[in-house]
């Protein structure tokens, strides 16, 4: 069965449970950079608040979720470029998180490189920069696994790391079936780890991150080194990691620092 015609009949059949951790990165200074421009707690707060006003409104069914689960779903100024699962415009979130903590520093990884790819006068930054990795836990009973039968005939689809329509339309006919969340392989992981992308809020079994570890990463001219203090983790990514992606196959690693 091609994906032309997986519809939501198709879909609503292949349903599987999932009960576990999700993991996702985000910048260590998603907090304390408005404590730089305030004197005290109570200005950072007031500060946050203003802030928050002017962002996009949370949707009712996912105001009960910490901003750090609630955010990716935050929707009323139009999605800029479309991504795997989401259509550009003024189209409903999605929240992509990955399996382990290693995919999830692989995708970061790739998406800085593939910055500098798309940016080739930008020097490498001088300092490695800081991650929070964080879990969620999910529950339902809607998940598509697309890394399983009789979805992964379609896998060079899902896993075609530049053209995303394909995985788009399936977004659309799964939304259509009440999918929770589509499970599929992660395109940048070399590992060949997996990702989630939670198409909806009810899928978090609980309103607020599970675990949280703290990543170094540094990108330079030989690669991309992420180094976690507990659990000591480190992952190395060589310069070849991600050149099955066009953009990273033509980046210009020989650059300066800033």
């Amino acid at each position: 069965m091609s994906s032309l015609i997986w519809t939501r009949a198709a879909l609503s059949s292949e349903l599987r449970r999932i009960d576990g951790l999700c993991w996702r990165l985000v910048e260590a200074q998603h907090r304390v950079s408005t404590l730089k421009l305030t004197d005290t707690i109570a200005e950072q707060v007031l500060l946050e608040e203003l802030i928050e006003a002017t962002k996009p409104v949370v949707p009712p069914e996912c105001r009960y979720l910490d901003f750090l689960l609630a955010t990716p779903f935050r929707y009323g100024a139009p999605y800029p470029v479309g991504s795997r699962f989401r259509r550009a415009g003024r189209t409903l979130g999605v929240y992509y998180a990955a399996e382990a903590p290693r995919t999830a520093v692989a995708e970061m990884a790739f998406y800085r490189l593939l910055f500098f790819a798309e940016s080739p006068e930008t020097p490498w930054p001088s300092d490695a920069g800081e991650y929070t990795a964080f879990s969620a836990a999910l529950a339902t009973d809607r998940l598509l696994d697309l890394t399983a039968e009789p979805l992964c005939s379609d896998e060079v689809l899902w896993t075609d790391p530049t053209d995303y329509s394909a995985c788009q339309a399936l977004a659309d006919e799964a939304r259509g079936a009440d999918v929770d969340v589509i499970r599929y392989r992660s395109v940048r992981d070399p590992g060949g780890g997996a990702n989630l992308a939670i198409l909806v809020c009810r899928a978090f079994a609980r309103p607020a991150p599970i675990e949280r570890q703290t990543w170094r990463m540094r990108l330079s001219a030989s690669g991309v080194q992420a180094l976690c203090e507990f659990p000591k983790q480190a992952i190395e990514f060589p310069r070849d990691a991600f050149a099955a992606d066009p953009r990273i196959a033509a980046l210009g690693w020989d650059r300066g620092r800033s």
